[in-house]
């Protein structure tokens, strides 16, 4: 079937699709022209409603084009007065763009889709609130402007939000990010359901590419969605000051729904075990329930790596290595508590009531980032190294175990890999040389030998979110934690 609509209605369709956007360019680029915020709040003008006519219409033709013949819809869309914010899960592709163009809801996007030919000039016209990931004061003033608009009384349109962040196969909801809800507005949930027989659609971390989802969709004879308006939720006094209780809610009646489970791994949590660093996490790591407490904790992604700074100079300052719950509470400045306890037990695997508060710097640093594997191993090198700045094989021992959340590693190989000179001790700079002339070292000297097996099951898991983040591997709250750490 591929071959054969690879030859025959693929170039077709592709063909069509791609006439449908630049058709909608031109007025989607007029009418954004001059528009203003005070515009923007009163009532659509006559020739902007026949915009919007137009540009719906171009957009239906554009997702028939690519098989989707009929759109099912179920429910009633609430009116903006109503609800002010549409969430919508489970995310988990591109096409998920399709209600996006039926409502030309708001939408919040990152920063960099503005900029795609064609597309961005589509996007800028339904006002969207761009974010980006990576700057921190980008995020406070997302928040405050969907907190503006949903506060406006209907002016402004609605504001369709992803709140996953991030895209997931579908099987489960992952928690929700609380911004569509830090403004204490009712929000309508709408779920989003895609009942082909073979799934093309899904585009996650794992699996077929951006253009080959789009190849093998479009190849795809019929197409099918469902979306789905649920009725308006309406927050409690006690969701209204508490986002997190309220997104959890809004997940939970939408899980129900879907008749999916739910999962409290975040979009953070993806990016931390598929980060592409040089120490990929393997599938029996801690680290992941390292990060939930670390949230639970309250601790922020946005002021992690200002935290993480504070607690290396401690740690560095420390005349003494170990420390017991009370002295752990002092260096982190939150009283004890039961997540408290739970993280300090992550690090005590003796059990003897102390832990090396180091220990806890390393693993703060590979949440923090994930990404940067050097980094991590040099701000450790600098805790664990002698006045002559060289560490033994067994302090690289308890750096690479830490950093990788695991409870054993045998590290000779690498260790004598990188003492050429047989020293019995090696510097940053022998490690980072090393590196340099062996990117792949961990596979080479650490999985090759003993993690061979699990880092293929945690890499093996098809089209989705790694097997790490399966409900049934979510964990329990009343369950004992591993202690890996240590």
């Amino acid at each position: 079937q591929i071959a054969f609509m690879t030859l025959t209605l693929f170039p077709i369709r592709l063909f069509f699709a791609a006439f449908m956007m630049l058709l909608a360019w031109p007025f989607a680029f007029i009418a954004s022209m001059g528009s203003d915020e005070q515009e923007l709040e009163k009532p659509l003008s006559w020739w902007r409603k026949i915009v919007d006519v137009l540009l719906k219409a171009i957009m239906r033709m554009m997702w028939l084009a690519g098989g989707f013949h009929w759109i099912n819809v179920k429910g009633r869309r609430a009116l903006p007065a109503e609800a002010a914010i549409l969430t919508v899960a489970p995310h988990s592709s591109y096409f998920d763009a399709i209600p996006v163009t039926m409502t030309f809801a708001s939408i919040v996007m990152k920063a960099e889709s503005k900029d795609i030919p064609i597309w961005g000039t589509l996007i800028k016209y339904i006002r969207p609130v761009f974010v980006s990931r990576s700057d921190q004061d980008s995020r406070r003033k997302t928040v405050e402007e969907i907190k503006r608009r949903a506060q406006s009384d209907g002016k402004w349109p609605q504001i369709m939000i992803f709140p996953e962040g991030t895209c997931t196969n579908r099987s489960c909801l992952i928690t929700f990010k609380p911004g569509a809800f830090i403004p204490g507005v009712p929000v309508q949930p709408v779920v989003l359901r895609y009942p082909n027989k073979l799934d093309t659609i899904t585009w996650t971390w794992q699996g077929p590419g951006a253009l080959e989802i789009l190849w093998l969709t479009l190849c795809q004879f019929h197409n099918s969605v469902e979306i789905e308006f649920l009725p308006v939720y309406i927050p409690s006094e006690e969701e209204r000051k508490n986002p997190v209780l309220y997104a959890n809610n809004v997940r939970r009646v939408m899980a129900e729904a879907l008749g999916v489970s739910v999962t409290d791994y975040t979009f953070e949590d993806c990016q931390l075990a598929l980060a592409e660093g040089q120490l990929r996490l393997p599938s029996d790591t801690c680290l992941l329930e390292f990060a939930k407490l670390v949230r639970s904790l309250g601790l922020k992604p946005e002021t992690l790596e200002d935290d993480l700074d504070k607690y290396a100079a401690n740690a560095m300052k420390m005349k003494k290595e170990n420390i017991d719950l009370k002295e752990f509470s002092t260096y982190l400045e939150f009283p004890v508590s039961h997540t408290l306890e739970s993280m300090f037990a992550l690090f005590d695997e003796n059990e003897d009531g102390i832990i090396d508060f180091r220990e806890f710097v390393i693993a703060l640093s590979v949440v923090c980032k994930p990404s940067k594997t050097l980094e991590t191993i040099q701000l450790a090198f600098q805790l664990y190294q002698s006045e002559n700045g060289t560490i033994t094989e067994e302090d690289l021992a308890h750096i690479l175990k830490t950093a990788m959340g695991v409870s054993q590693i045998n590290v000779t190989h690498l260790f004598r890999a990188v003492d050429d000179e047989e020293k019995g001790k090696i510097t940053y700079d022998d490690f980072y040389r090393f590196a340099e002339l062996h990117p792949h070292f961990a596979e080479d000297y650490l999985y090759a030998d003993q993690m061979g097996a699990e880092k293929t099951s945690s890499l093996s898991a098809p089209n989705g979110i790694c097997t790490d983040f399966s409900p049934e591997n979510g964990g329990d709250k009343d369950k004992p934690l591993q202690k890996k750490l240590n």
